[in-house]
């Protein structure tokens, strides 16, 4: 098959191009943001199978305005531009797989969430709902589309691991705020499976959460990744200094609590690999190293 994939250097990108080296892999690059403002040209996504819309700007960093301004632009308009193109096609691909986020949900403490649960509150909240908005002229044109909302990937290359593991290394690990909220997680060779399951499954579509059956709190996040790197844990980031370093940041992606269940990948028959964290942290932090 043909397949597009927007933002196939990243973290999940390239990884998933590598997965899927069978098939015929079409970078979809962008230049000088015209990817993001106007439609893609056509000739580049005619006689396309699939497109696997990945791109978009980091949601880490402080949150000022001009941040946030890139990452709702980047994920609504990139997305907007790209599904009216494809809507315009002779041929449209017959699947398009579009990247969003359990951000969707908000802040919902121990709640547990499925595809069925509602919006919550938030920037990233919103920004998610737009963001899968601007599917729709993909959905209206008869393309079958599917919302891919990720929890915390963890991978051995990036991602939130990378980030993490270097204070722990250090004797810096805790937890952070309460440690009560929990955190939606998917190891990146279950996501990677996950595409290739939706690829080969031809009925679902819409939301679709990308997360192991096994949230957990950050608590327990914490406790698992010091006791697998043999680092201490017990120093902890209060709830007022989180808000003070990493401000609106830290509020919606390290103190706020999504429980959420990949309901949709059960009763389709998805397997997990790495269901628990413990199988998920092991492999990723002492297997893959080895």
């Amino acid at each position: 098959m043909k397949i597009a994939i927007t933002g196939a250097n990243g973290f999940i990108g390239s990884a998933l191009s590598q997965s899927l080296k069978n098939h015929e892999v079409i970078p979809l690059k962008h230049f000088k943001n015209t990817f993001y403002f106007q439609n893609v040209p056509l000739e580049q996504i005619e006689g396309l199978d699939i497109v696997i819309h990945l791109a978009g700007e980091s949601i880490m960093g402080y949150w000022n305005e001009k941040k946030k301004k890139k990452i709702r632009e980047s994920r609504v308009l990139g997305t907007q531009s790209l599904c009216n193109s494809l809507a315009a096609l002779k041929n449209p691909p017959g699947l398009l797989i579009c990247a969003s986020a359990v951000g969707y949900y908000g802040n919902r403490k121990d709640e547990i969430l499925n595809e069925k649960s509602s919006k919550g509150k938030g920037f990233l909240s919103d920004v998610c709902a737009e963001w899968e908005e601007a599917t729709r002229p993909a959905v209206e044109a008869g393309i079958r589309t599917i919302n891919l909302r990720f929890g915390m990937v963890l991978g051995q290359h990036g991602g939130a691991l990378k980030q993490m593991t270097l204070p722990f290394k250090l004797g810096l690990g805790g937890k952070m705020g309460s440690g009560e909220q929990f955190v939606s997680w998917i190891a990146l060779e279950d996501l990677i499976r996950i595409f290739q399951f939706l690829i080969n499954n031809n009925y679902l579509s819409g939301p679709v959460n990308a997360v192991s059956s096994f949230p957990v709190t950050n608590q327990e996040l914490t406790k698992t990744l010091g006791r697998i790197m043999n680092r201490p844990t017990f120093l902890s980031m209060p709830t007022f200094l989180v808000k003070l370093i990493f401000g609106e940041m830290g509020q919606e992606l390290l103190l706020s609590s999504q429980k959420v269940i990949p309901e949709k990948l059960m009763k389709a028959g998805f397997s997990f690999e790495y269901p628990t964290l413990e199988l998920a942290l092991t492999e990723t932090l002492l297997h893959s190293s080895n």
